[in-house]
C-alpha cells in the first residue's frame, strides 16, 4: 500500500487537475451559448435562401444550368471542417473515421482546422488548401473557400462539391454529416406540389441562378461552419464535465485509501503500545 504522503500528494495533483477541467468546462459552456445564438440567428436566413433556390428550380422545369447538372469530371471536391484545439472528446475522431469511410484519397480536399490538417498531412490525401486558426465566425475565410470551390467547378476540374461537417442535434448529440452542395439537387417533392404555371423571371431564370447559387453556396458553407463550431463547444463542454466527474471519483477513492492508511497506522501504534505494556 502507498504511504500516506504519497496518497496525499496524489490527492493534491487530482485537485489541481479538477480545477483546470472545471474552468475549461465553464469556458466551453460560455462559448457554447454564444455560438448557439449565432447558429440560430443564421439558420433562419439559410433556410429561406434554400427555399428560394428550390422554388426557382421547380419553376424552371427544363433548365440545364451548369450549377444543376454534373459535368464530365469524376473528381469530387470535399470541404472538411475540424477544430483547431483538442480536449473535445471524440469530436475530431468521429470526423476522421468518416473521412476514411466516405472519401477517395485521390479526390481534392479543402480542410479547415489544425487538427484535421495535421491528421491529413500524415496520410496520402490530396489536400488542395488548408486553413487553420479560423475565427469563430470566420465568414471571410468561408467566402474564400467557396470562391475557390466555385472556380474549380466552373473550370470543370471537379464534377461535384460536398461538405463534411458536424451536425448539431442537441448539446449531447452531434454527428459527422456529408452533404452535396453542387450540382444543386432539385427538390422533387416541391416540384410535385407546385402547380404548373408560366413563370416570367426578370432577369431570366438562368441569370438568376448565376447570381443566386454562388450566394446560396456561401451561405450554406457559413451555416455549416457555425453548426460545426457549436458542436465543437458542446463536445468540449461534455468532455470537460466528464473529466471533472472522473477527477472527483478518483479523489474520493484516494481519500478512502488515505483514511484506511491512517487507520492502519493508528492501529499499528496502539498494538505496539499494548505490546510494550504487556512486556512490562
Amino acid at each position: 500500500m502507498a504511504s500516506k504522503l504519497e496518497i496525499k500528494s496524489r490527492i493534491r495533483s487530482v485537485d489541481s487537475t479538477k480545477k483546470i477541467t472545471k474552468a475549461m468546462q465553464l469556458v466551453a459552456a460560455s462559448k457554447l451559448r454564444k455560438s448557439k445564438d449565432r447558429m440560430e440567428n443564421n439558420r433562419e436566413y439559410a433556410h429561406y435562401l434554400k427555399e428560394s433556390v428550390d422554388t426557382i428550380l421547380s419553376s424552371i422545369k427544363a433548365t440545364d444550368h451548369h450549377y444543376t447538372v454534373r459535368n464530365q469530371s469524376e473528381k469530387v471536391l470535399t470541404i472538411i471542417y475540424t477544430s483547431d484545439m483538442g480536449l473535445c472528446g471524440g469530436y475530431n475522431g468521429n470526423t476522421f473515421k468518416k473521412i476514411v469511410e466516405w472519401l477517395n484519397p485521390e479526390d481534392p480536399v479543402i480542410i479547415l482546422g489544425s487538427r484535421g490538417s495535421a491528421w491529413l498531412s500524415r496520410r496520402d490525401y490530396n489536400v488542395m488548401k488548408s486553413l487553420t486558426n479560423v475565427d469563430e465566425e470566420g465568414y471571410e475565410d468561408i467566402v474564400d473557400v467557396a470562391t475557390m470551390a466555385l472556380e474549380m467547378y466552373e473550370k470543370k476540374e471537379i464534377g461535384k462539391i460536398q461538405i463534411l461537417y458536424t451536425q448539431f442535434i442537441n448539446s449531447l448529440s452531434f454527428e459527422p454529416t456529408l452533404v452535396q452542395l453542387l450540382p444543386v439537387e432539385r427538390n422533387m417533392e416541391l416540384e410535385k406540389e407546385v402547380l404548373p404555371q408560366d413563370t416570367i423571371f426578370e432577369p431570366d431564370g438562368e441569370a438568376i441562378l448565376d447570381e443566386l447559387i454562388p450566394l446560396y453556396l456561401k451561405s450554406l458553407l457559413y451555416s455549416y461552419w457555425l453548426e460545426t463550431k457549436n458542436s465543437e463547444q458542446a463536445s468540449r463542454q461534455s468532455a470537460m464535465e466528464n473529466a471533472t466527474d472522473n477527477a472527483q471519483e478518483l479523489r474520493d477513492a484516494l481519500e478512502l485509501k488515505f483514511n484506511q492508511a491512517r487507520q492502519a497506522a493508528i492501529t499499528q501504534e496502539i498494538t505496539e503500545i499494548v505490546g510494550g505494556a504487556n512486556a512490562l
